[in-house]
Protein backbone atom coordinates (compact mmCIF):
# COMPACT_ATOMS: atom_id res chain seq x y z
CA UNK A 1 0.00 0.00 0.00
CA UNK A 2 2.77 2.51 1.10
CA UNK A 3 4.83 1.87 -2.08
CA UNK A 4 1.23 2.43 -4.12
CA UNK A 5 0.53 5.88 -2.52
CA UNK A 6 4.46 6.29 -3.09
CA UNK A 7 3.52 5.96 -7.20
CA UNK A 8 0.50 8.50 -7.18
CA UNK A 9 2.23 10.88 -5.10
CA UNK A 10 5.27 10.86 -8.10
CA UNK A 11 2.91 10.77 -10.78
CA UNK A 12 1.95 14.72 -10.60
CA UNK A 13 5.69 15.17 -10.86
CA UNK A 14 6.50 12.62 -13.67
CA UNK A 15 4.04 14.28 -15.50
CA UNK A 16 5.46 17.95 -14.90
CA UNK A 17 8.72 16.58 -15.87
CA UNK A 18 7.44 15.47 -19.41
CA UNK A 19 5.38 18.60 -20.16
CA UNK A 20 8.25 20.58 -19.62
CA UNK A 21 10.83 18.37 -21.62
CA UNK A 22 8.17 18.05 -24.54
CA UNK A 23 7.60 22.08 -23.87
CA UNK A 24 11.60 22.76 -24.31
CA UNK A 25 11.83 20.58 -27.37
CA UNK A 26 9.09 22.22 -29.11
CA UNK A 27 10.92 25.40 -28.43
CA UNK A 28 13.53 24.00 -29.86
CA UNK A 29 11.27 23.29 -32.65
CA UNK A 30 10.16 26.53 -33.18
CA UNK A 31 13.46 28.44 -32.97
CA UNK A 32 14.89 26.54 -35.39
CA UNK A 33 12.55 27.10 -37.78
CA UNK A 34 11.59 30.54 -36.97
CA UNK A 35 15.86 31.55 -37.16
CA UNK A 36 16.79 29.12 -39.59
CA UNK A 37 14.13 27.74 -41.62
CA UNK A 38 14.05 26.98 -45.29
CA UNK A 39 10.68 26.77 -46.26
CA UNK A 40 10.32 30.23 -47.71
CA UNK A 41 13.46 29.95 -49.63
CA UNK A 42 12.15 26.20 -51.34
CA UNK A 43 9.11 27.86 -52.15
CA UNK A 44 10.39 29.91 -54.00
CA UNK A 45 12.35 27.88 -56.36
CA UNK A 46 9.11 25.14 -56.45
CA UNK A 47 7.02 28.44 -57.77
CA UNK A 48 9.75 30.31 -59.95
CA UNK A 49 11.97 27.45 -61.22
CA UNK A 50 8.87 25.28 -62.13
CA UNK A 51 5.74 26.92 -62.04
CA UNK A 52 2.33 25.40 -62.50
CA UNK A 53 2.54 21.55 -61.80
CA UNK A 54 -0.16 19.76 -63.62
CA UNK A 55 -0.09 16.10 -63.41
CA UNK A 56 0.96 14.52 -66.41
CA UNK A 57 2.72 18.14 -67.46
CA UNK A 58 6.40 18.17 -68.24
CA UNK A 59 6.29 20.96 -65.72
CA UNK A 60 5.55 17.98 -63.20
CA UNK A 61 7.77 15.73 -63.72
CA UNK A 62 10.31 18.22 -63.51
CA UNK A 63 8.96 19.13 -59.58
CA UNK A 64 9.46 15.34 -58.81
CA UNK A 65 13.07 15.43 -59.14
CA UNK A 66 13.20 18.48 -57.33
CA UNK A 67 11.58 17.41 -55.06
CA UNK A 68 13.35 13.56 -54.26
CA UNK A 69 16.90 15.72 -54.74
CA UNK A 70 15.50 18.38 -51.90
CA UNK A 71 14.49 15.90 -49.69
CA UNK A 72 17.58 13.71 -50.04
CA UNK A 73 19.56 17.07 -49.07
CA UNK A 74 17.31 17.70 -46.17
CA UNK A 75 18.81 14.77 -44.53
CA UNK A 76 16.32 11.85 -45.26
CA UNK A 77 17.42 8.33 -44.49
CA UNK A 78 15.82 6.69 -47.69
CA UNK A 79 13.75 8.82 -50.75
CA UNK A 80 12.40 6.54 -53.61
CA UNK A 81 9.55 7.56 -56.15
CA UNK A 82 6.44 5.54 -55.81
CA UNK A 83 4.53 5.02 -59.53
CA UNK A 84 0.99 5.80 -60.01
CA UNK A 85 -0.99 6.43 -63.41
CA UNK A 86 -2.54 10.03 -63.23
CA UNK A 87 -4.84 11.67 -65.53
CA UNK A 88 -3.45 14.02 -68.55
CA UNK A 89 -5.50 16.46 -68.89
CA UNK A 90 -4.34 19.30 -71.31
CA UNK A 91 -5.76 23.24 -71.77
CA UNK A 92 -5.02 22.81 -75.27
CA UNK A 93 -5.07 27.04 -75.96
CA UNK A 94 -6.21 30.28 -74.58
CA UNK A 95 -9.76 30.21 -73.05
CA UNK A 96 -11.90 33.05 -74.61
CA UNK A 97 -15.52 34.10 -73.77
CA UNK A 98 -17.02 37.07 -75.38
CA UNK A 99 -20.56 38.73 -75.35
CA UNK A 100 -20.59 38.66 -79.04
CA UNK A 101 -24.89 40.36 -79.15
CA UNK A 102 -27.17 41.99 -76.85
CA UNK A 103 -31.01 41.64 -78.09
CA UNK A 104 -29.31 40.38 -81.68
CA UNK A 105 -27.65 43.51 -81.92
CA UNK A 106 -23.84 42.99 -82.23
CA UNK A 107 -21.51 43.55 -79.44
CA UNK A 108 -17.45 42.64 -78.57
CA UNK A 109 -17.12 42.25 -75.06
CA UNK A 110 -14.32 39.77 -73.71
CA UNK A 111 -14.81 38.18 -70.60
CA UNK A 112 -12.37 36.80 -68.15
CA UNK A 113 -12.75 33.49 -67.97
CA UNK A 114 -11.03 29.86 -67.77
CA UNK A 115 -11.73 26.38 -68.75
CA UNK A 116 -12.71 23.81 -65.63
CA UNK A 117 -10.35 21.13 -65.67
CA UNK A 118 -10.84 18.27 -67.09
CA UNK A 119 -13.73 19.84 -69.55
CA UNK A 120 -13.12 19.43 -73.22
CA UNK A 121 -13.23 22.16 -75.87
CA UNK A 122 -15.62 22.74 -78.23
CA UNK A 123 -14.88 23.90 -82.63
CA UNK A 124 -12.12 26.19 -83.36
CA UNK A 125 -14.31 28.64 -83.68
CA UNK A 126 -16.21 28.20 -79.96
CA UNK A 127 -19.49 27.54 -79.62
CA UNK A 128 -22.02 30.84 -79.74
CA UNK A 129 -25.36 30.52 -78.34
CA UNK A 130 -27.66 32.14 -76.04
CA UNK A 131 -27.28 32.39 -72.38
CA UNK A 132 -30.12 31.06 -70.17
CA UNK A 133 -29.03 32.35 -66.57
CA UNK A 134 -30.19 30.86 -63.18
CA UNK A 135 -29.54 30.90 -60.04
CA UNK A 136 -28.86 27.24 -59.05
CA UNK A 137 -29.94 23.58 -60.12
CA UNK A 138 -33.61 24.22 -58.62
CA UNK A 139 -34.17 27.26 -61.08
CA UNK A 140 -32.35 24.79 -63.99
CA UNK A 141 -35.37 22.17 -63.32
CA UNK A 142 -38.00 24.51 -63.82
CA UNK A 143 -36.62 26.44 -67.02
CA UNK A 144 -35.34 22.90 -68.46
CA UNK A 145 -37.67 23.25 -71.72
CA UNK A 146 -36.07 26.69 -72.24
CA UNK A 147 -32.25 24.53 -71.80
CA UNK A 148 -31.85 23.25 -75.44
CA UNK A 149 -29.20 24.87 -77.53
CA UNK A 150 -28.32 27.33 -75.11
CA UNK A 151 -25.26 28.03 -73.05
CA UNK A 152 -26.21 27.73 -69.05
CA UNK A 153 -24.60 30.35 -66.78
CA UNK A 154 -24.97 29.18 -63.01
CA UNK A 155 -24.78 32.24 -60.94
CA UNK A 156 -24.65 30.29 -57.59
CA UNK A 157 -22.89 32.60 -55.21
CA UNK A 158 -20.99 31.87 -51.72
CA UNK A 159 -22.87 32.00 -48.95
CA UNK A 160 -21.16 35.32 -46.98
CA UNK A 161 -22.91 33.99 -43.74
CA UNK A 162 -20.18 31.54 -43.28
CA UNK A 163 -17.87 32.45 -40.68
CA UNK A 164 -15.55 29.40 -42.36
CA UNK A 165 -15.50 29.70 -46.40
CA UNK A 166 -14.46 25.93 -46.50
CA UNK A 167 -18.33 25.82 -46.35
CA UNK A 168 -19.01 28.03 -49.04
CA UNK A 169 -17.01 26.29 -51.03
CA UNK A 170 -18.16 22.79 -50.41
CA UNK A 171 -21.63 24.26 -50.72
CA UNK A 172 -20.66 25.59 -53.97
CA UNK A 173 -18.56 23.11 -55.81
CA UNK A 174 -21.28 20.97 -57.03
CA UNK A 175 -21.85 23.44 -60.17
CA UNK A 176 -18.57 22.82 -61.12
CA UNK A 177 -18.06 19.76 -60.73
CA UNK A 178 -21.85 18.97 -61.58
CA UNK A 179 -23.02 21.41 -63.24
CA UNK A 180 -22.23 20.90 -67.42
CA UNK A 181 -23.99 17.55 -67.26
CA UNK A 182 -26.83 18.88 -65.45
CA UNK A 183 -27.56 21.12 -68.32
CA UNK A 184 -26.75 19.04 -71.01
CA UNK A 185 -29.15 16.33 -70.23
CA UNK A 186 -31.62 18.81 -71.46
CA UNK A 187 -29.49 19.96 -74.22
CA UNK A 188 -27.38 22.78 -73.68
CA UNK A 189 -24.43 23.02 -75.25
CA UNK A 190 -21.95 24.79 -73.32
CA UNK A 191 -22.06 25.89 -69.26
CA UNK A 192 -20.39 28.66 -67.54
CA UNK A 193 -20.34 28.95 -63.55
CA UNK A 194 -19.75 31.67 -61.06
CA UNK A 195 -15.93 31.16 -59.96
CA UNK A 196 -15.98 29.66 -56.93
CA UNK A 197 -14.89 32.54 -54.30
CA UNK A 198 -15.62 35.46 -52.79
CA UNK A 199 -12.77 37.48 -54.13
CA UNK A 200 -13.22 41.29 -55.00
CA UNK A 201 -10.85 41.54 -57.93
CA UNK A 202 -11.93 39.88 -61.54
CA UNK A 203 -9.28 36.47 -61.74
CA UNK A 204 -11.57 33.60 -62.63
CA UNK A 205 -11.04 29.96 -60.46
CA UNK A 206 -10.28 26.88 -62.79
CA UNK A 207 -11.16 23.48 -60.69
CA UNK A 208 -11.94 19.72 -61.23
CA UNK A 209 -15.04 18.98 -62.44
CA UNK A 210 -16.38 15.30 -63.80
CA UNK A 211 -18.49 14.43 -66.65
CA UNK A 212 -21.66 11.93 -66.67
CA UNK A 213 -21.03 9.74 -69.63
CA UNK A 214 -24.84 9.55 -69.99
CA UNK A 215 -24.74 13.01 -71.62
CA UNK A 216 -23.11 15.04 -73.84
CA UNK A 217 -19.76 16.07 -73.05
CA UNK A 218 -20.05 20.08 -73.40
CA UNK A 219 -17.74 22.89 -72.98
CA UNK A 220 -17.12 24.41 -69.59
CA UNK A 221 -15.40 27.81 -68.09
CA UNK A 222 -15.61 29.39 -65.12
CA UNK A 223 -16.54 33.64 -64.84
CA UNK A 224 -14.01 36.02 -62.98
CA UNK A 225 -16.99 37.74 -60.77
CA UNK A 226 -17.07 41.22 -62.00
CA UNK A 227 -18.32 39.39 -65.31
CA UNK A 228 -20.01 37.03 -64.21
CA UNK A 229 -22.37 40.22 -62.24
CA UNK A 230 -22.28 41.84 -65.29
CA UNK A 231 -23.81 38.76 -67.38
CA UNK A 232 -25.85 37.87 -64.75
CA UNK A 233 -27.41 41.36 -64.89
CA UNK A 234 -27.39 41.55 -68.49
CA UNK A 235 -29.21 37.96 -69.20
CA UNK A 236 -31.90 38.28 -66.62
CA UNK A 237 -33.36 41.53 -68.58
CA UNK A 238 -31.95 40.69 -72.12
CA UNK A 239 -31.59 38.71 -74.55
CA UNK A 240 -27.13 37.92 -74.57
CA UNK A 241 -25.41 35.68 -77.07
CA UNK A 242 -22.03 34.33 -75.67
CA UNK A 243 -19.18 32.84 -77.92
CA UNK A 244 -17.27 30.29 -75.65
CA UNK A 245 -13.28 29.34 -77.02
CA UNK A 246 -11.69 26.33 -75.14
CA UNK A 247 -9.88 24.07 -76.82
CA UNK A 248 -9.35 20.68 -73.48
CA UNK A 249 -8.51 17.69 -74.48
CA UNK A 250 -8.26 14.38 -71.92
CA UNK A 251 -5.21 12.32 -73.21
CA UNK A 252 -4.38 8.82 -72.39
CA UNK A 253 -3.00 8.19 -68.71
CA UNK A 254 0.64 8.78 -68.13
CA UNK A 255 2.91 7.81 -65.47
CA UNK A 256 3.57 9.92 -62.30
CA UNK A 257 4.99 9.50 -59.03
CA UNK A 258 4.54 10.04 -55.52
CA UNK A 259 8.17 11.16 -53.82
CA UNK A 260 8.50 9.40 -50.92
CA UNK A 261 11.07 10.17 -47.40
CA UNK A 262 11.65 8.98 -44.94
CA UNK A 263 13.19 8.63 -41.01
CA UNK A 264 13.67 5.32 -39.46
CA UNK A 265 11.89 4.39 -36.61
CA UNK A 266 14.73 3.24 -33.58
CA UNK A 267 11.72 1.82 -31.41
CA UNK A 268 8.76 1.38 -33.51
CA UNK A 269 10.25 0.88 -36.88
CA UNK A 270 7.56 -1.15 -38.49
CA UNK A 271 4.87 1.60 -37.55
CA UNK A 272 4.78 4.51 -39.38
CA UNK A 273 3.52 8.74 -39.21
CA UNK A 274 2.95 9.90 -42.43
CA UNK A 275 3.08 13.51 -43.35
CA UNK A 276 2.32 15.25 -46.68
CA UNK A 277 1.05 17.68 -49.17
CA UNK A 278 0.67 17.47 -53.23
CA UNK A 279 3.14 18.33 -55.72
CA UNK A 280 0.31 19.15 -58.33
CA UNK A 281 -1.22 22.17 -58.85
CA UNK A 282 -3.24 23.39 -61.62
CA UNK A 283 -1.39 25.26 -64.61
CA UNK A 284 -3.27 28.69 -64.29
CA UNK A 285 -0.67 29.46 -61.45
CA UNK A 286 2.16 29.02 -59.62
CA UNK A 287 0.37 26.63 -57.05
CA UNK A 288 2.01 28.62 -54.13
CA UNK A 289 -0.66 28.03 -51.66
CA UNK A 290 -2.45 25.04 -53.07
CA UNK A 291 -0.42 23.02 -52.46
CA UNK A 292 3.08 24.39 -52.28
CA UNK A 293 2.41 26.08 -48.98
CA UNK A 294 2.13 21.67 -47.85
CA UNK A 295 5.40 20.56 -50.16
CA UNK A 296 7.37 23.05 -47.89
CA UNK A 297 5.92 22.21 -44.69
CA UNK A 298 6.26 18.66 -45.46
CA UNK A 299 9.81 19.40 -46.11
CA UNK A 300 10.67 21.69 -43.39
CA UNK A 301 9.39 19.04 -40.88
CA UNK A 302 11.55 16.55 -42.06
CA UNK A 303 14.85 19.25 -42.24
CA UNK A 304 14.42 20.18 -38.36
CA UNK A 305 14.02 16.85 -36.83
CA UNK A 306 17.23 16.46 -38.27
CA UNK A 307 18.79 19.67 -37.70
CA UNK A 308 17.84 19.05 -34.27
CA UNK A 309 19.21 15.56 -34.01
CA UNK A 310 16.40 13.96 -33.45
CA UNK A 311 15.58 9.85 -33.80
CA UNK A 312 12.02 9.15 -34.00
CA UNK A 313 10.62 6.49 -31.78
CA UNK A 314 8.41 5.46 -34.74
CA UNK A 315 9.25 5.92 -38.65
CA UNK A 316 8.21 9.19 -39.96
CA UNK A 317 7.23 9.25 -43.97
CA UNK A 318 7.58 12.56 -46.26
CA UNK A 319 4.94 12.31 -49.04
CA UNK A 320 4.72 14.58 -51.90
CA UNK A 321 1.27 13.15 -53.45
CA UNK A 322 1.21 12.88 -57.08
CA UNK A 323 -2.36 14.16 -58.19
CA UNK A 324 -4.65 15.51 -55.73
CA UNK A 325 -6.40 17.91 -58.28
CA UNK A 326 -8.13 16.40 -60.62
CA UNK A 327 -8.01 12.80 -59.30
CA UNK A 328 -6.22 12.08 -56.23
CA UNK A 329 -4.63 8.75 -57.74
CA UNK A 330 -1.18 9.52 -55.72
CA UNK A 331 -3.11 9.55 -52.35
CA UNK A 332 -4.78 6.34 -53.44
CA UNK A 333 -1.93 5.08 -54.54
CA UNK A 334 0.05 5.18 -51.48
CA UNK A 335 -3.31 3.92 -49.38
CA UNK A 336 -3.53 0.70 -51.70
CA UNK A 337 0.24 0.11 -51.01
CA UNK A 338 0.26 0.35 -47.28
CA UNK A 339 -2.88 -2.12 -47.64
CA UNK A 340 -1.62 -4.62 -49.63
CA UNK A 341 2.01 -4.37 -47.88
CA UNK A 342 -0.11 -4.75 -44.46
CA UNK A 343 1.83 -1.88 -42.47
CA UNK A 344 0.85 -0.86 -39.46
CA UNK A 345 0.41 3.23 -40.03
CA UNK A 346 -0.74 4.96 -36.66
CA UNK A 347 -1.60 8.32 -38.02
CA UNK A 348 -1.19 10.84 -41.01
CA UNK A 349 -0.94 14.51 -41.09
CA UNK A 350 -1.65 16.87 -43.84
CA UNK A 351 -1.22 20.29 -44.85
CA UNK A 352 -3.12 21.79 -48.00
CA UNK A 353 -5.50 24.48 -46.89
CA UNK A 354 -2.26 27.10 -47.72
CA UNK A 355 0.35 28.87 -46.04
CA UNK A 356 -1.50 31.00 -43.88
CA UNK A 357 -1.02 31.64 -40.20
CA UNK A 358 -2.15 28.65 -38.67
CA UNK A 359 -5.22 28.47 -35.91
CA UNK A 360 -5.44 24.64 -35.31
CA UNK A 361 -5.76 20.97 -36.88
CA UNK A 362 -9.01 18.90 -37.83
CA UNK A 363 -8.37 15.39 -36.34
CA UNK A 364 -10.59 11.92 -37.15
CA UNK A 365 -9.46 10.38 -33.95
CA UNK A 366 -11.77 8.68 -31.21
CA UNK A 367 -13.30 9.99 -28.51
CA UNK A 368 -10.04 8.67 -26.23
CA UNK A 369 -7.57 9.36 -28.88
CA UNK A 370 -8.98 13.06 -29.62
CA UNK A 371 -8.83 13.97 -25.39
CA UNK A 372 -5.45 12.19 -25.14
CA UNK A 373 -4.20 15.21 -28.37
CA UNK A 374 -6.34 18.15 -26.89
CA UNK A 375 -4.45 17.43 -23.57
CA UNK A 376 -1.48 18.81 -25.69
CA UNK A 377 -3.26 22.16 -26.63
CA UNK A 378 -1.26 23.91 -23.57
CA UNK A 379 2.10 23.26 -25.48
CA UNK A 380 0.80 24.27 -28.84
CA UNK A 381 -1.08 27.58 -27.58
CA UNK A 382 2.09 29.51 -28.06
CA UNK A 383 2.77 28.79 -31.23
CA UNK A 384 -0.80 29.78 -32.51
CA UNK A 385 -2.57 26.59 -31.86
CA UNK A 386 -6.36 27.44 -30.97
CA UNK A 387 -7.78 24.19 -31.39
CA UNK A 388 -7.41 20.58 -31.77
CA UNK A 389 -11.10 19.58 -32.93
CA UNK A 390 -12.50 16.44 -34.64
CA UNK A 391 -13.42 16.95 -38.34
CA UNK A 392 -11.40 14.83 -40.43
CA UNK A 393 -8.11 14.67 -42.45
CA UNK A 394 -6.89 16.15 -45.92
CA UNK A 395 -7.90 14.55 -49.30
CA UNK A 396 -4.62 12.71 -49.45
CA UNK A 397 -4.36 10.66 -46.35
CA UNK A 398 -8.01 9.96 -46.35
CA UNK A 399 -7.44 6.83 -48.10
CA UNK A 400 -5.23 5.70 -45.10
CA UNK A 401 -8.35 6.48 -43.16
CA UNK A 402 -10.96 4.69 -45.47
CA UNK A 403 -9.09 1.72 -46.39
CA UNK A 404 -6.25 1.19 -42.73
CA UNK A 405 -8.81 3.46 -40.58
CA UNK A 406 -5.99 5.10 -39.88
CA UNK A 407 -6.17 8.17 -37.68
CA UNK A 408 -5.44 11.77 -39.47
CA UNK A 409 -5.29 15.46 -39.40
CA UNK A 410 -5.21 18.05 -41.71
CA UNK A 411 -3.78 21.51 -40.42
CA UNK A 412 -6.29 24.51 -40.26
CA UNK A 413 -4.39 27.64 -41.04
CA UNK A 414 -7.11 31.08 -41.07
CA UNK A 415 -9.47 30.49 -43.70
CA UNK A 416 -10.95 33.80 -44.93
CA UNK A 417 -8.14 34.59 -47.87
CA UNK A 418 -7.81 31.47 -49.26
CA UNK A 419 -10.10 31.38 -51.70
CA UNK A 420 -9.20 34.20 -53.07
CA UNK A 421 -6.35 32.22 -54.66
CA UNK A 422 -7.45 29.03 -54.58
CA UNK A 423 -7.45 27.90 -58.71
CA UNK A 424 -6.68 31.65 -59.68
CA UNK A 425 -3.83 32.76 -61.41
CA UNK A 426 -3.01 35.05 -58.04
CA UNK A 427 -1.71 31.89 -56.59
CA UNK A 428 1.61 32.69 -56.65
CA UNK A 429 4.63 33.20 -54.41
CA UNK A 430 4.93 36.96 -53.87
CA UNK A 431 0.99 36.40 -51.65
CA UNK A 432 2.75 34.00 -49.38
CA UNK A 433 3.75 35.34 -46.08
CA UNK A 434 6.91 34.27 -44.86
CA UNK A 435 6.24 34.04 -41.28
CA UNK A 436 2.78 32.51 -41.50
CA UNK A 437 4.25 29.88 -43.53
CA UNK A 438 6.82 28.86 -40.74
CA UNK A 439 4.64 28.93 -38.17
CA UNK A 440 2.44 25.87 -40.21
CA UNK A 441 5.83 24.07 -40.13
CA UNK A 442 6.67 24.65 -36.58
CA UNK A 443 2.61 23.44 -35.53
CA UNK A 444 3.18 20.70 -37.82
CA UNK A 445 6.26 19.54 -36.48
CA UNK A 446 5.56 20.02 -33.12
CA UNK A 447 2.39 17.85 -33.25
CA UNK A 448 4.40 15.30 -34.99
CA UNK A 449 6.87 14.95 -32.25
CA UNK A 450 4.26 14.65 -29.49
CA UNK A 451 2.52 11.86 -31.09
CA UNK A 452 6.05 9.82 -31.76
CA UNK A 453 7.04 10.31 -28.22
CA UNK A 454 3.39 9.43 -26.61
CA UNK A 455 1.53 7.64 -29.29
CA UNK A 456 -2.45 7.86 -29.75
Amino acid sequence: MKKLLGILACTPLYIYAQQSADSTMIKKIADEILVHGTAYDLLHQLTKQIGGRLAGSPQFAKAVQWGKKTMQEAGADTVWLQQCMVPHWVRGGTDKVSIVAVNKQKQNKSLDATALGNSLGGPISGVTAEVLAVKDFAELEQKKDQVKGKIVYYDYAFNPTYIVPMQAYAESGVYRHSGPSRAAQYGAVAVLIRSLTESTDNNPHTGSMAYNDSFPKIPAAALGLKDADYLYQLASKRTVTVNIQTHGKQLPDTIGHNVIAELKGSEFPNEYITIGGHLDSWDVNEGAHDDGAGVVHTIEILRTLKALGYQPKHTIRFVLFANEENGLRGGKKYGEEAKARNENHIFALESDNGGFTPRGFSLALNSTQLQKVQGWLPLLKPYGCESLDYGGGGADVGPLYSLLHTPVGELKPDNQRYFDLHHARNDVFENVNKRELLLGAVNMTALIYLIDQHGL
